[in-house]
């Protein structure tokens, strides 16, 4: 039931000679065309197919199989030519099972006239399953040899039971012998194209590194170029669109939008909330922070961070992710981008430091030296036309915080700001200073944020510190009032001026003397308090009931108080008159108090 190569044949006539002589220049005739078109043949799966049509034609068979060994040594089916179920396609042998395990043991051809009667061959109960379905009967195996190597088998099936000749068998077996070369060779092709494909793709990608390390250094180029030539954060924007296209934001520390480009194309109000994610989440890391947007559009923030400090960001708008060296060149110009403000900063510090320093020398009574006027002149500033002092408080604001908002706010006015006896203030030239303090006051307290006293006074020669003076003591008064978010001159406040103008000290005391003097005499000898009694009884109009409560005392004890005052003033302390100039000379003590603070010894 089983044969090797070897068949049987009985004698022949001439006639059956002739026959047989034609029949073998045929098939040797067809095995030389058919060896020359594989040779001609380049692609792995088109060599296949080709090998098992061919194979079919010339030997006859219902069908015909190739089986390639695989990297776990199975015989997998990899052609077929004739009717055979997809089942059947897809059929592994393990090794050293079935037919094809002998072939390729013994590197010979082999056949069975019935391979389910075949009891020498170690069946595969997997394969053994799809023969009968297949009504797989005889069947011939050869090898598929490269060299001494068998890298698979060619099979030969019929339906019915039969033996294969030996010329059969010699026929498919040269056949197989073609296939294998055939095969081989197309492998090796095959190899050869996924290597110079490999080798091409090798020689792009350096291209493209090339290239991109080209493109790196023409930005690095042009970013060192924009620092050298003083530059600022629109020609970063700029140069990053014109390499990386799409929309690019800088914002400084306070996410200030410091520029953008293209011009007019600022980023949706629906990314604003993306943008902030972003803008944390960079920041927080130190990496470039990547998302897409609902849009579609990709958003990609850089930070600028140097020694612990944040400068700002560097955004990019646009559909395509940043490929790694894009986000190189968007890291890199957010170091530029600190760079630059490091510069800024540095160059404003030392103008404010001067601006600081001349300040204190014009406050001071010594005479300019022409070397400070002519620093003062580079700055924009003529010091002899400085007619005017501000001084600023802001409670909760330190003077520190307040003169950087005041700074910025003096360029406007050709003037000077800084600290001055631990006070914000700042020197300028001003047309009008009533004007002058509202506009200051608007700006500033949009500025702080909070609620701020300004108080402007107009410099009489070159008194600066006495104008000074008048200033801060005009801003005690005005906290003595009640006033905690106002713009003022002192000349608003004239009629106070006896409080806080140093100058007039002596008429406000004789004033006092004069309204006041037997009240406070009183008071200091007797530990009283007539004169609190009295201020009382003019800030509840008169109200009896209303000064006890305040005064927290009997109603008895005020009556007895008032005919003290009246036996010390006069019985018309109460007059219209005489109301009016008490009323006065005690809200004047009571602010000079505030300013000043209580004589010793006086009780309020």
């Amino acid at each position: 039931m089983e044969q090797t190569d070897s068949g049987t044949a009985g004698p022949v006539g001439d006639g059956e000679l002739t026959s047989y002589r034609l029949r073998r220049e045929r098939e040797l005739s067809s095995l030389y065309q058919t060896a020359r078109s594989l040779t001609a043949l380049g692609e792995v799966d088109e060599v296949l197919r080709s090998i098992v049509r061919h194979a079919h034609e010339l030997i006859g068979s219902d069908f015909v199989y190739l089986s390639l060994l695989d990297a776990e040594g199975y015989l997998t089916l990899k052609a077929s030519a004739g009717t055979i179920s997809s089942e059947f396609s897809s059929a592994r042998v393990p090794p050293g099972r079935g037919l094809g395990g002998r072939v390729l043991e013994h590197k010979a051809p082999f056949w069975v006239s019935d391979y389910r009667r075949a009891q020498a061959l170690p069946h595969d109960p997997t394969f053994d399953l799809l023969v009968p379905r297949e009504g797989l009967t005889a069947l011939l195996g050869v090898p598929l040899l490269v060299g001494d190597e068998a890298i698979g088998a060619l099979f030969a099936a019929d339906r019915t039971e039969r033996p294969f000749e030996k010329d059969e068998v010699a026929l498919f077996s040269a056949f197989a012998s073609h296939a294998a070369v055939a095969l081989n060779n197309a492998r090796l092709y095959e190899q050869t194209r996924v290597s110079l494909r490999r080798l091409e793709e090798a020689y792009r990608t350096i291209e493209e590194q090339v290239s991109t390390l080209e493109r790196a250094a023409a930005v690095h180029e042009a970013l060192t170029h924009v620092v050298l030539t003083g530059g600022g954060p629109g020609d970063i924007a700029q140069l990053l669109v014109e390499q990386l296209q799409g929309t690019v934001t800088i914002q400084d520390r306070d996410d200030r939008v410091l520029a953008v480009r293209p011009h007019g194309e600022p980023g949706e109000d629906g990314a604003e909330e993306l943008g902030r994610r972003l803008r944390e989440e960079a920041r927080s890391t130190g990496r470039c922070a990547s998302a897409q947007d609902r849009d579609g559009t990709f958003r990609s923030v850089i930070a600028a961070r140097a020694g612990g400090s944040h400068f700002g960001f560097v955004s990019l708008a646009r559909r395509a992710a940043p490929e790694p060296a894009e986000v190189r060149m968007l890291e890199r110009s957010a170091q530029i981008m600190g760079l630059l403000i490091l510069m800024r900063d540095a160059r404003v510090e030392a103008e404010e430091r001067v601006r600081g320093e001349l300040l204190m020398e014009l406050m001071s009574a010594a005479p300019l030296h022409p070397a400070q006027r002519d620093r003062a002149l580079a700055r924009g500033v003529d010091v002899d036309h400085l007619d005017t002092i501000v001084v600023v408080e802001c409670t909760g604001r330190s003077a520190t915080d307040i003169v950087r908002q005041l700074k910025p706010l003096s360029s406007s006015w050709s003037g000077l700001a800084g600290e001055y006896l631990g006070r914000a203030t700042m020197l300028l030239r001003a047309g009008d200073e009533n004007d002058l303090a509202g506009t200051l006051h608007h700006s500033l307290r949009r500025a702080l944020g909070a609620p701020a006293l300004v108080v402007c006074d107009r410099i009489t020669g070159q008194e600066r510190s006495r104008s000074h003076a008048l200033a801060l003591r005009c801003l005690k008064v005005m906290r003595a009032l009640g006033d905690t978010d106002r713009g003022v001159s002192t000349r608003q406040y004239a009629m106070y001026a006896l409080v806080f103008d140093p100058d007039r000290a002596d008429d406000l005391d004789r004033f006092l003397t004069d309204s006041l003097g037997p009240l406070l005499d009183y008071d200091r000898r007797r530990s009283t308090r007539l004169v609190a009694t009295a201020t009382a009884y003019f800030a509840h109009s008169g109200n009896l009931s209303h000064t006890a409560r305040a005064l927290h005392v009997h109603l008895n004890t005020l009556l007895k108080r008032l005919d003290r005052i009246g036996v010390l003033l006069g019985e018309d302390w109460r007059s219209a008159d005489s109301a009016l100039r008490l009323h006065l000379a005690l809200r004047l003590h009571e602010l000079r108090a505030a300013v000043d603070g209580p004589p010793p010894g006086v009780s309020r």
